[in-house]
């Protein structure tokens, strides 16, 4: 499963990387913000799985999310925020905009690979 990743930071996104690698995931995309993951996914629409941080430039993750859940070839593909936002207020705000799952930072190694493993479950059934 082709898996991307979106941070505009590059230390957050080797972290992540290197946490999907030992989980048995290895066809891993990336992407510095939302609009750069939009240009991503025009040219990889077999994307399994999205994980995506909140406050970047150019095109938060809300927005990104919005412009995905907006486009029928990326409608149904799960989405997971990881990300420092974590009031009730702003996980009900993502929620809504289509995210699937919601993992707070800073997390542990095993948190990514669970809640992968759930919303993946969710999805499937």
């Amino acid at each position: 499963m082709k898996i991307l990743i979106v941070d505009d930071s590059t230390t957050m996104r080797r972290i992540i990387k290197n946490l999907l690698i030992k989980s048995g995931y290895s066809d891993i995309l990336e992407a510095g913000d939302g609009q750069e993951a939009l240009e991503v996914l025009e040219g990889n629409t077999d994307v399994g799985l999205i994980l995506t941080d909140w406050n970047m430039p150019r095109m938060t993750g809300i927005d990104f999310v919005k412009k995905v859940r907006g486009d029928e070839r990326f409608g149904r593909v799960p989405i997971i925020m990881v990300t420092t936002n974590t009031s009730k207020v702003e996980i009900i705000q993502a929620i809504g905009a289509g995210v699937n799952n919601y993992i707070a930072k800073p997390f542990t190694p095993g948190t990514i690979k669970d809640k992968i493993e759930q919303t993946l479950k969710q999805m499937a059934s």
